[in-house]
């Protein structure tokens, strides 16, 4: 068996490493504490150096190596363990929303008459109030289509992006989001669709009530639940059922931020996904409290956590839009 090196532990952190690899870095892992806060400090390093330039990058590039040289060389055959939790934020994810060339779907909405179009910028979210009363917050970078009134038996509206729907009972006028890829059909109801066109995955969460996610190419149809969203692969055609939290996945839509019964894991989630910045959880961190209420987001993710700096008894820095957390 290889020994963990340099090189590999980089394509770990790139996503780019062979099975065997990655099992061997989960066993080296988890040999130690010792081991678990290393790969902790390689991380950070890791990540800021993603973020340097020029002469900072080289330096930490030194230090990276530096540090590698100090661990130990002591590889005992173990049981395969899982990784800690923290470490399911040593994947940074990129999504980058775009317009452009969008492909075009279609149907006949002349029989609606004259159709209204909204369309956000970067970091900008509009609530729209539609004819029938349903209100839409529209997410960044998004465009939607809706008639000036609903005449037609269903409620039919185009969205490119994503956008959060507090729908308006009728039973006698299904609601329809059309998406590039995806519809979704519904009564009354509160759903997150993201159909972005630059976007591999096409996705929806339910919170209340229950939905109907049909792909527009054959795909198939599936109902959901509260609690369940639904992933349509647009390269391979699949659609799959997933267990959610679906306010965290709606959580960019609303002024304030629910806690329920949340660890630290699901903390450091939410911020991520409400301030688009990456959170590295250091190893020692307690993650068996939780903590329930709600609270007013704060225009930076400092603000916030220096309003949850107490409660959670925890320390933080930030470089670079990159946050470390461990305890106080």
């Amino acid at each position: 068996m290889k020994n963990v090196d340099y090189e590999m532990i980089i394509r770990y952190f790139n996503g780019k490493c062979e099975d065997d690899e990655r099992r061997m870095i989960v066993r080296w892992a988890n040999e130690s504490d010792e081991h678990a806060r290393q790969l902790f400090e390689w991380e950070e390093m890791y990540f800021l150096g993603k973020r340097a330039d020029g002469l900072e990058r080289e330096r930490i590039e030194r230090a990276e190596k530096r540090l590698f040289e100090r661990i130990g060389q002591d590889r005992k055959e173990r049981k395969v363990f899982v990784l800690p939790k923290w470490t399911r934020y040593a994947a940074a994810v990129v999504l980058i929303l775009s317009l452009s060339g969008l492909a075009v779907w279609y149907f006949d909405d002349t029989y609606q008459g004259k159709w209204q179009t909204v369309a956000t910028a970067d970091g900008e979210v509009i609530e729209v109030v539609l004819p029938d009363s349903s209100h839409v917050w529209l997410n960044e970078n998004s465009v939607l289509e809706y008639p000036e009134q609903f005449t037609d038996e269903c409620r039919r509206l185009k969205l490119c992006g994503e956008a959060y729907f507090e729908v308006t009972k009728d039973r006698h006028k299904p609601f329809i989001v059309s998406g590039e890829s995806m519809d979704i059909q519904v009564l009354g109801t509160k759903f997150n669709f993201k159909n972005a066109p630059g976007c591999r995955i096409v996705e929806a969460s339910l919170l209340e009530g229950e939905i109907r996610a049909e792909g527009k190419h054959d795909e198939g149809a599936i109902t959901l639940s509260p609690g369940q969203k639904v992933e349509l692969n647009k390269g391979t055609g699949q659609m799959k059922v997933l267990e959610t939290d679906a306010m965290l996945d709606a959580v960019w839509h609303s002024d304030m931020v629910r806690l329920v019964n949340a660890d630290i894991v699901k903390i450091a989630g939410l911020l991520e996904e409400i301030y688009d910045v990456k959170i590295i959880l250091s190893p020692d961190m307690e993650k068996i409290s939780t903590y329930s209420g709600e609270l007013k987001k704060k225009s930076t993710v400092t603000g916030m956590l220096e309003l949850l700096r107490h409660t959670l008894h925890i320390k933080y820095k930030e470089r670079n839009n990159v946050i470390f957390i461990s305890s106080e």
